[in-house]
């Protein structure tokens, strides 16, 4: 009797949470024509490429990203997009194994912004300056510059041609502080339209 009970929960559970090679396999996710190559993730941790029929690892979704393919994880059961998540422990595989982008003084700064009025300008104005650092590199790299080598050998060719590159970085910084000049005038102009005759909300000094 047991064994018929276990038997009857076990064909009653959604056929989502089956993992492929399993007897209740589960319905196949198959990305649109066009659309993101779509990664299942399954209740033991386990990635899996609908498009190659396998499992894969984090490294290779590391590869997916610096290969800028497009792709999305989704959970297997709920169908819930779990992209996010899973870029985050790439970032901190690499924050711990590699060498390090994020001080901890900068951490926490970007905590203290969390349930902040600031928060939605943060993640956009963080977002328009890596557009802009990514421009710069795509522009070294057109000069035939090694910005593809390890840190430690562009981090002795900076100090080579520190001249040229504090002019860049220079130029880099002077955007990114006109960006933010720009975001604080546009928040001055909605918040007057708003409120209109409120002290407090005068644009920026340039």
């Amino acid at each position: 009797m047991a064994v018929k009970r276990r038997a009857a929960k076990a064909s009653a559970e959604p056929a989502a949470q089956a993992e492929p090679g399993k007897t209740t396999a589960a319905a196949p996710v198959v990305a649109p024509a066009g659309g993101p190559r779509v990664l299942k993730k399954y209740p033991n941790r386990r990635l899996y490429d609908t498009q190659l029929s396998s499992y894969i690892t984090l490294t290779d979704v590391k590869a997916m990203v610096l290969s800028a393919e497009r792709f999305e994880v989704r959970d297997a059961k709920t169908g819930e997009d779990l992209t996010r998540s899973i870029l985050l422990q790439i970032i901190l595989e690499e924050e711990t194994g590699g060498v390090p982008i994020f001080s901890a003084p900068m951490l926490s700064q970007l905590i203290r912004f969390y349930g902040h009025a600031m928060q939605g300008m943060m993640g956009s104005y963080l977002e328009k300056n890596l557009q802009t650092f990514t421009d710069i590199q795509s522009r070294l790299a057109e000069q035939g510059l090694p910005v593809a080598q390890s840190p430690e050998l562009w981090t002795q060719f900076l100090n080579g041609q520190a001249p040229a590159v504090q002019g860049l970085m220079g130029s880099y910084m002077e955007q990114s502080h006109k960006m933010f000049v720009q975001m604080q005038e546009q928040m001055a102009k909605q918040a007057g339209a708003l409120f209109p005759g409120m002290p407090g909300f005068m644009p920026p000094k340039r």
